[in-house]
Parts: structure tokens; C-alpha cells; sequence
């Protein structure tokens, strides 16, 4: 018997191939698989999806430094969307975003491993014991911010643009766009960009809190037409109430583990 949390799931690895499918991307979702996942988690806690088990592995300022990785999602977002709240949210960790937010990490691409209890074969030819995590998560810079200096924000364009096309490992690229004022100027260039270069990608509308009840259908329906998509596309969450960080979880579990 299918539980109403699994079928929400299937929701949304069917959007996920849908989109997956709109920009020519032929990697296929194993729904036996995923389902088989969910019902072996959902039996272990309840029906509630575990916190990420994510550790801070590194910094860098360009994706040719990163460490390998077996697989990849990554967040971005305009400065002030609430993208370190989020991460904190999906580990249950108030302090996890703080290591990327030290002195001379804001501007740079933070890596953070996802062990969650399960690993991966290393794939050495020795077959040996030695494993790898799950995969990888990257919270990428926040763009848009006025009071950054012209140098680095000058660099910006390259180490974001760069990490996208370049990280072989990235599977997902999850946009955060504020739910409360809806998608800017700039979250509609990266969207454009992000579909011009066939990157993968599901946007997340963050602060469903600070949006009244009365108002939420319209106010979903208006930023799904501001990003140019069906509003069944866009994952609402809030990280202070908690709403939606389940749903979430669950599409970076996909991702990092099909």
C-alpha cells in the first residue's frame, strides 16, 4: 500500500523527468528503485524524511578545484532568499551554513558531503572496501548583492557560469527564488541562462511563510508565470515553519542516489 507521503514523492520525480525530459537530458529515473527507497525510509521514520547528514568539506573559487564527487546538486539563488536558512533546514542544523558564511567563504563555492548512511563503492579496480559518500551538495555565492566590491562581484559571472558548465558531477541545480516578492530580473536571466544551456534545474520558492494563506493560490500561480512555468513545477518551502523541507530532502535523496 502506497502512502500519501510516497505518492507526493512520485509527484515529484515525475516533475523532475518532465523538466528532465523539456531540455533534451536522457538520463532516466529507476521508479522501482526510488519507490522501493522511500518505503524502506518511510518504515524506519514514520513517514518523516530524515535530516541531510551533511559535513562542510571545502571552499573553492572555481569548480576545476573541487574534489570528485559521484554525483552533485547545487543551490543558488539571489542574495537574501534564504538559501543558508534552507540548507540549515534540510540538515537540521542551525550552525551548517555559519562555516560557509566565516569571513572569506561568502564569495565562494562551498562543498559539503552527504553521507546519510549510505555509501557508495569507491569503483577502484581493487574492489576494495574503501567507499565514497552518497554525494555532494554546493551552495553557490548569492548573486545580486549591491554591497560586495566590484572586484569580486566581477567574478562572480565566471565562478557561477563556470561551476555550471563545467562540474561533470552536477546532476541538479536547485534555484531559490523569494515566494514572498517572486522571481526578480535576475532570477529570470538565470533561469533563460540555465534553459539556453540545457542545465537541469527545479526552482524552489522559499518564504511560503511570509505569504498569507488568503493569498497563497494566486501568489503560487504568479511565480510559476513569472518563471515561465506550470505552478505544480515550483516546490514552495519555508524554513522557518518548515513546510516543504520534507519534499526537498527527498529530491536531493533522488538525485544523489539513482
Amino acid at each position: 500500500m502506497i502512502s500519501c507521503g510516497q505518492w507526493a514523492r512520485v509527484a515529484d520525480i515525475v516533475v523532475v523527468q518532465s523538466q528532465a525530459d523539456r531540455v533534451g537530458d536522457t538520463r532516466s529515473i529507476n521508479f522501482s528503485a526510488v519507490m522501493a527507497r522511500f518505503e524502506h525510509r518511510e518504515a524506519e521514520d514514520g513517514g518523516m524524511s530524515s535530516p541531510l547528514q551533511l559535513t562542510f568539506v571545502e571552499s573553492a573559487s572555481r569548480a576545476r578545484t573541487l574534489p570528485e564527487s559521484p554525483v552533485e546538486v547545487a543551490f543558488v539563488g539571489r542574495s537574501n532568499v534564504g538559501k543558508s536558512s534552507l540548507i540549515n533546514a534540510l540538515a537540521n542544523r542551525k550552525q551548517l551554513a555559519r562555516v560557509s558564511n566565516t569571513p572569506g567563504r561568502t564569495q565562494l563555492i562551498n562543498l559539503f558531503r552527504l553521507d546519510d548512511g549510505q555509501m557508495r563503492r569507491s569503483g577502484k579496480g581493487d574492489q576494495s572496501l574503501a567507499e565514497e559518500p552518497v554525494g555532494t551538495v554546493v551552495d553557490l555565492p548569492g548573486y545580486g548583492f549591491a554591497k560586495a566590491a566590484k572586484s569580486i562581484k566581477g567574478d562572480w559571472p565566471a565562478m557561477i557560469e563556470g561551476y555550471l558548465l563545467e562540474r561533470e558531477e552536477l546532476v541538479m541545480v536547485f534555484v531559490l527564488v523569494d515566494g514572498a516578492i517572486g522571481p526578480t530580473k535576475l532570477d529570470v536571466q538565470m533561469l533563460d541562462w540555465l534553459r539556453f544551456n540545457t542545465v537541469p534545474h527545479t526552482v524552489v520558492a522559499t518564504k511560503l511563510d511570509k505569504v498569507k494563506s488568503s493569498k497563497r493560490a494566486t501568489r503560487q500561480k504568479e511565480v510559476a508565470a513569472g518563471c515561465m512555468l506550470d505552478p505544480g513545477d515550483v516546490v514552495w518551502a519555508s524554513a522557518t515553519k518548515g513546510d516543504g523541507i520534507d519534499r526537498i530532502r527527498g529530491l536531493v535523496r533522488t538525485h544523489l542516489q539513482q
